[in-house]
C-alpha cells in the first residue's frame, strides 16, 4: 500500500508575481517588479487603499499585506505601487490549476493562488515525491513565468506548513515523523489557524513556539481558547484527518458587500447600493441552482462602527427583487441616519432548486415570471457583458456600479497605456506602448 502523499502548491507573492510576469512576457518590460521594493495596492481615493501583495525586497521594510497604502509609503517612500488586476489573476490561476491537473486528478483549489494535490501512488508515473514536485514547480516557471513553493507531506496541514518554509521557488518536505525537528522550533504564530489575537493569549502563558504549544496540557488550552485551543493543539502535534477534495462543498451562504466611494447620507442612495448587491447575489444563486431563505444586512458607518440584522423569508428564493425587498426592510429597521461607508447583504440556509414555495391566498405575485425574467437578464449579461442591460434606476448613477460587491470594477482590469513599465514608481505613459497593447493576446 502506498504511503499517503499530499502536495500543497503556493504561488510566491501571487498578485505581484502575476503582474510582473505579464509585464515581462506580454508587454515587453525589462523591469521585474519582483526584484525591487514593490506592491499591489488599492486606490486610496476609492477607499481600497491597502496592500494586497508585496515583493520580497519590500519585506525588508516590514511592509505587511493588508496594511494601508499610506503606511507602506511612509515605511518605503520609493515603493513602486501597481494597481490590482483581478482579470489577470483569474487567468493565471486557471492556467496554474491546469498544469496541476496534468499530474493528478485529485486537485483541490484552496484559494486563487493555492491548491492541494493528492499524489498518492503516482511514483511510477512521475518519480519520487520530491522529483515530481520539482517537475511541477519548474513547468509552472517555464511556461507561465512565475514561481511556486511546493510542500510535501502525508497530511494536508503539514504540506501547507512545509510550503511556507524558505521562499521562493523551493520544494520542502514535512512528514509526521519530522514534526518535532522541523515544526516545533518555529514561532507559534507560524502555525496554521494561529492569528494575532491567539498569539497574544498564548504568549501570555509563556507559549512562544509551536513545540511549546504541542507540549502544553490540552485542558489549559481549552480554558484559554475554548474549542480553538483544542484545534491548534492538534495541529501543533501534526494531527489532521482532512482529505483532498476536488469538488468544493456546497456553499452555506451567499453574500456581497461594498465600500462606497463617498459617505451615503440618504436612504434612496443606500437602497440603490443594496439593489446592486442583490443583483450580484441573485445571479450567483441562479447560476448555482440554489435558493436561500435568510437575508441579513450589515452597515458600517463613517466612524467604522457596525450594525447588522437578519430576517427569515416566507419561502426560499433566488429572485433579485425579493432579496432586495428583504434587504430594504432590514435597512429601514437598522439605519439611524449616521453617514454610511460600507453596506453588505449576506444570505443563509441554502437549498437546491426544487424546494416548493408555499403560496398565500393574499399574495398575487407571479414568482415564476420574476425568476424567468431574472434568468433572461442573466443570459443577456453572460453573452454581451454585465453592462449590456441594467435597471433604469441606475441610469446617470455614475458613482454606483449597478452590479457591485466582491471584486470592484476598477480592480478587474488595468489600462497599461497609462503606465510606464520600466521606471520604478512611475505611472506615466510610454511611447509606442499603445500600439503594442493592441497586438497583445493573453
Amino acid at each position: 500500500m502506498h504511503k499517503k502523499t499530499i502536495f500543497h502548491i503556493d504561488v510566491n507573492s501571487a498578485f505581484l508575481s502575476w503582474e510582473a510576469a505579464y509585464r515581462i512576457l506580454h508587454l515587453g518590460a525589462s523591469l521585474d517588479l519582483r526584484t525591487i521594493p514593490s506592491a499591489v495596492g488599492g486606490d486610496i481615493s476609492k477607499r481600497h487603499g491597502i496592500i494586497l501583495a508585496k515583493s520580497i525586497p519590500a519585506k525588508k521594510y516590514k511592509i505587511q499585506t493588508g496594511e494601508p497604502v499610506t503606511d507602506a509609503l511612509r515605511k518605503c517612500p520609493e515603493l513602486t505601487l501597481v494597481p490590482p488586476n483581478y482579470e489577470l489573476y483569474e487567468k493565471n490561476s486557471k492556467a496554474f490549476l491546469e498544469i496541476l491537473q496534468k499530474y493528478s486528478d485529485q486537485v483541490e483549489q484552496y484559494s486563487i493562488d493555492e491548491a492541494f494535490m493528492d499524489m498518492t501512488g503516482t511514483q511510477t508515473l512521475f518519480g519520487p515525491p520530491v522529483v515530481a514536485a520539482a517537475a511541477i514547480k519548474d513547468e509552472i516557471a517555464r511556461t507561465l513565468g512565475f514561481t511556486v513553493n511546493v510542500g510535501i507531506s502525508d497530511k494536508k496541514l503539514l504540506a501547507k506548513m512545509a510550503s511556507d518554509f524558505q521562499k521562493p521557488d523551493r520544494v520542502h518536505t514535512l512528514y509526521s515523523e519530522d514534526v518535532p525537528q522541523k515544526m516545533w522550533p518555529l514561532p507559534v504564530r507560524d502555525l496554521f489557524f494561529v492569528g494575532h489575537a491567539s498569539e497574544k493569549k498564548l504568549h501570555s502563558i509563556g507559549i512562544r513556539t509551536i513545540g511549546d504549544l504541542a507540549n502544553t496540557d490540552i485542558n489549559i488550552l481549552r480554558s484559554l481558547l475554548k474549542k480553538h485551543g483544542e484545534v491548534i493543539w492538534n495541529f501543533a502535534n501534526g494531527r489532521d484527518v482532512s482529505i483532498v477534495e476536488p469538488q468544493p462543498p456546497d456553499l452555506k451562504g451567499y453574500g456581497n458587500s461594498t465600500t462606497i466611494p463617498f459617505d451615503v447620507t440618504d436612504a434612496p442612495t443606500a437602497k440603490l447600493v443594496l439593489l446592486s448587491l442583490a443583483e450580484t447575489i441573485g445571479k450567483r444563486l441562479r447560476k448555482d441552482h440554489a435558493r436561500i431563505d435568510t437575508v441579513s444586512v450589515s452597515i458600517r458607518f463613517y466612524d467604522l462602527q457596525s450594525v447588522s440584522h437578519q430576517r427569515v423569508l416566507a419561502a426560499p428564493t433566488n429572485i433579485t427583487k425579493e432579496i432586495h425587498a428583504a434587504a430594504v426592510k432590514l435597512f429601514d429597521e437598522l439605519w439611524n441616519g449616521v453617514p454610511i461607508r460600507h453596506l453588505g447583504i449576506h444570505t443563509a440556509r441554502v437549498s437546491k432548486e426544487g424546494a416548493i414555495r408555499q403560496l398565500s391566498f393574499f399574495d398575487q405575485t407571479d414568482y415564476e415570471k420574476l425568476e424567468k425574467l431574472d434568468r433572461a437578464i442573466d443570459q443577456i449579461r453572460e453573452k454581451f457583458g454585465s453592462d449590456s442591460i441594467l435597471r433604469a434606476s441606475f441610469l446617470n448613477q455614475y458613482q454606483i456600479d449597478h452590479m457591485s460587491g466582491g471584486i470592484s470594477r476598477e480592480k478587474r482590469t488595468v489600462d497599461y497605456r497609462t503606465i510606464q513599465l520600466d521606471e520604478p514608481g512611475s505611472a506615466g505613459g510610454k511611447e509606442g506602448q499603445a500600439k503594442r497593447l493592441r497586438q497583445l493576446r493573453f
